[in-house]
């Protein structure tokens, strides 16, 4: 049975499993969501997602949604047939996986997320811009990175091997150097450049973002 998709493609975190998808070399049908209202039923709210959000995976007679929860339960259950580890078997490295998902959601995401929802969606909306909340936001964001500037020494990924971790990280930042003017950010940092540039050239990214 397909696996079914329900987002829209434009969705940061609808793209964080698409990636995943991609990855594990899966097939699926995307049900895109084009309407708000489509996804504050009394059905969906029920069966699909109960705060009405996206995305949301269909595999079977199985629902579950929460991207980051979506892309760990593809990776558990469709790993094994795939070509691509993104979760290892090694307790220390899954360990240090899950550490550097955590950097992620507490201070990675947050202050890029601030950016993209002023040059881009408040943009989108035609409502006025806060410089002051784009300055608050890069000035965290730019401490963030100096760290991850420094874990990156000598390595590719951020757990010396890709992995779900880096993933991740991938779809909030790629907005940021495509739909902002901040893209400097990255760039200005060696380390962190390759790291983001290694994870553009993987076919799985390069399929995605095809899309």
């Amino acid at each position: 049975m397909t696996i079914k998709l329900i987002g829209y493609a434009q969705s940061l975190p609808t793209r964080r499993v698409i990636l995943t998808l991609n990855e594990l070399g899966l097939s699926y049908e995307l049900e895109a969501v084009t309407e708000i209202h489509t996804i504050k039923t009394e059905d969906f709210l029920a069966n699909k997602h109960a705060f009405g959000k996206i995305p949301v995976l269909c595999d079977g007679d199985f629902t579950i949604n929460e991207s980051r929860a979506i892309c760990r339960y593809l990776v558990s259950k469709y790993q094994k047939n795939a070509k691509t580890v993104l979760i290892p078997d090694n307790i220390n490295k899954v360990s240090l996986i899950e550490q550097y998902i955590s950097y992620e959601l507490s201070y990675f995401d947050p202050p890029l997320t601030k950016i993209l929802l002023q040059e881009v969606y408040n943009k989108r909306r035609g409502e006025p811009i806060d410089e002051a909340v784009i300055k608050q936001a890069r000035e965290e964001i730019e401490k963030v990175l100096d760290v991850y500037e420094k874990i990156l020494v000598g390595k590719d990924y951020l757990n010396g091997e890709y992995s779900l971790a880096d993933l991740f990280h991938f779809p909030c930042a790629h907005y940021i150097y495509t739909a902002t003017q901040q893209g400097d950010i990255f760039d200005t940092r060696p380390n962190v450049k390759k790291w983001l540039d290694n994870l553009r050239n993987r076919d799985a990214y390069k399929k995605t973002y095809a899309e």
